[in-house]
């Protein structure tokens, strides 16, 4: 009785709670290379190269080697290089070998550290 046709000028709605700014690299992946994203990116495979996003998760098994520049970073595996980063968390069960820039830093017990911490200046 009270239908209104949708506006096909207007561009789809993206549904609520979407993760649409999040990309998953899969376990069985290897990147060697650059990788760039305005959203967050999980790596749950490699990454040999830079890589720049807004937040960054490295999963359990996956690995980081090169250049992380991310607001948000979550090490649960292993990265190696340099990190600049607002918030840098590490997991239990991460290996970092890095040099890191931060303004904040979570380390859990268990964690593997080896690098040089920088804090960043306001």
């Amino acid at each position: 009785m009270f239908n209104k046709t949708a506006d096909p000028t207007m561009a789809p709605s993206k549904p609520s709670g979407s993760n649409a700014n999040k990309s998953v690299l899969a376990s069985d992946l290897k990147i060697v290379g650059e990788v760039t994203s305005a959203g967050s990116i999980e790596i749950l495979g490699e990454v040999d190269g830079n890589l720049t996003a807004h937040g960054l998760i490295v999963g359990a098994e996956g690995r980081v080697s090169g250049t992380v520049r991310a607001e948000t970073v979550e090490v649960k595996g292993r990265l190696d290089g340099k990190i600049s980063t607002e918030g840098l968390t590490l997991r239990a069960a991460a290996h970092v070998a890095a040099d890191v820039t931060y303004s904040t830093v979570v380390i859990e017990n268990g964690a593997t550290i080896e690098g040089n911490f920088t804090l960043r200046k306001a």
